[in-house]
């Protein structure tokens, strides 16, 4: 059951805790003094804190943390992340300030999201029931290698293992409960390399021009399709995002060509099978290319069931509205967390995420505490 205790000195305030966490500088790879705010909030309502470092530069040193709380009956798991994008210019005051102006609270990370953390923290501390944890890394916004990687690394260790997870991502988009994530697509990078022979443009046959069998290619690409979506995905789609020829002269042939493209993936799709496939298209065009890809995540689903219905119910318990189950947009360290336990989304809204002058509003706040406690309530 969810209650409040009646030791009111144990009750985190969500606002007062959004505002530390906005205080501290945190663009990714995040540690240190976040996670102090985040440990001195967690440890006085019964969290056992563990913190550890790891990865060096460029991608680290970063910090993450694994805060466990024995109950009974379920695992809940709650993840996110204390690390931010940098805040940019033209922000009205500080991005590091957490200031209230008009019901609405302002700071790199409001929505992108330690709002959610705090929010989760502050329904921890009025919940009793499941064993819940907190899986909180300094790296999601970032390259992610020393990120949840390593916190799922670090659980298995300790022989951690959630029944289910809920990610505190910012998956509302007009108003608080309207939409929940239950799967992402996968997500695929490729390079394309065409070697030629570099030469004057008025003497062609001395020279191989990259170009003209690059461009066949990825016309080829553009058009072969992929699929037609399902009830749960969007089509699969390709995009390209780079073409370069380095090539400075407007009368020489250049050397090379090359491009990047990205295909964002259903479940109907694996990464490495997309990778030979366009391999297969570059080679029909340029036979002599080089073709290179890492996958970024796989797709993933939590099909409709119990554990969306909790959380479903949780929002309707709160908001009134009966979110929409989604798998649109990016990735998120759910795809990592999928592996482990069935896994849903839900958080603020997004619509200020990564901007300047990103803001929640205050009662949005108070609401996801709510909904996060009903949910504690109803996974016990």
């Amino acid at each position: 059951m969810s209650r409040r205790p009646q030791d009111d000195r144990r009750v985190i305030d969500v606002v007062a805790l959004a505002q530390a966490l906005l205080r501290a500088d945190s663009v990714t790879p995040a540690r240190g003094p976040v996670f102090d705010i985040l440990e001195s909030a967690l440890a006085p309502i019964g969290f056992a804190i563990d913190r550890f470092v790891v990865g060096e530069a460029p991608d680290g040193p970063v910090e993450n943390m694994i805060a466990l709380r024995q109950g009974t009956g379920r695992h809940l798991a709650f993840a996110g992340h204390l690390d931010v994008v940098p805040p940019g210019d033209g922000w009205h005051g500080s991005p590091w300030s957490g200031e209230v102006r008009s019901d609405m609270l302002y700071g790199r990370g409001a929505v992108d999201m330690k709002g959610a953390i705090a929010a989760f923290a502050a329904a921890a501390s009025w919940s009793v029931g499941p064993t819940l944890s907190l899986l909180v890394t300094g790296d999601e916004e970032g390259p992610a290698t020393f990120g949840t990687p390593a916190l799922i690394e670090r659980m298995a260790a300790r022989g951690i293992v959630p029944d289910l997870c809920l990610v505190g991502e910012p998956t509302s988009v007009r108003q608080l409960g309207d939409m929940m994530k239950i799967g992402r697509r996968g997500s695929v990078n490729i390079w394309i390399d065409v070697p030629g022979r570099q030469g004057h443009v008025a003497y062609p046959h001395l020279a191989d021009n990259p170009a003209g069998k690059l461009a066949q290619a990825l016309a080829a690409l553009q058009t072969m399709g992929l699929d037609h979506g399902n009830a749960w995905f969007q089509p699969s789609n390709l995009e390209i995002t780079e073409i370069a020829v380095g090539n400075p002269a407007h009368n020489v042939i250049p050397a090379r060509a090359a491009a990047r493209l990205n295909i964002r993936f259903n479940d109907e799709q694996r990464g490495p099978d997309l990778i030979e496939r366009v391999r297969g298209v570059v080679h029909d065009h340029a036979p002599a290319a080089t073709v290179t890809g890492t996958v970024s995540s796989e797709a993933f689903l939590t099909e409709p069931g119990p554990w969306t219905a909790i959380v479903s119910d949780a929002i309707v318990a709160v908001t009134g509205r009966v979110p929409e189950p989604s798998t649109s947009g990016g990735t998120s360290d759910a795809r990592f967390l999928s592996r482990l336990c069935p896994t849903v989304e839900f958080g603020l809204v997004n619509a200020t995420m990564h901007q300047v002058d990103e803001a929640v509003a205050l009662a949005d706040l108070e609401a996801l505490a709510a909904v996060y406690a009903e949910v504690i309530a109803r996974a016990g």
